[in-house]
């Protein structure tokens, strides 16, 4: 088993950033794609963005492109999600997931059934 932890979630304005950090254990980190997800109150859980085992290819949600930036540091087997002039529609339970497959498109990435361990998830709230 692969344990998930977020963590670097919280209450920030409109237009601030914030750096949500996940940290893996249990697996080899540097085996597994790694992805965001993120889940609005009411709202299905949707893809934000995606990085494979080395860090070479990434993918995003349009919704979030040129904001947030996906990163991994296998060495600390750790993820990031840098994110940037946050907008009120950002606020949401951030999730982290990890999978064994490879991600080939977007339209797999986006796929929740695709990954193998998520995280608990970290709350992010962007206020005006």
């Amino acid at each position: 088993q692969m344990q998930l932890v977020e963590s670097g979630g919280g209450l920030v304005q409109a237009g601030d950033s914030l750096r949500l950090s996940c940290a893996a254990s249990g697996r080899t980190f540097s085996n597994y794609a790694m992805a965001w997800f993120r889940q609005a109150p009411g709202e299905e859980r949707e893809f934000v963005a995606t990085i494979s085992w080395g860090g070479r290819h990434t993918f995003y949600a349009d919704s979030i492109k040129g904001r947030f930036t996906i990163s991994r540091d296998n060495a600390k087997n750790t993820g990031y999600l840098q994110m940037n002039s946050l907008k009120l529609e950002d606020t949401a339970v951030y999730y982290c997931a990890a999978r064994r497959s490879v991600v080939t498109s977007i339209q797999t990435a986006r796929v929740k059934e695709g990954y193998d361990y998520w995280g608990q998830g970290t709350h992010v709230t962007v206020s005006s």
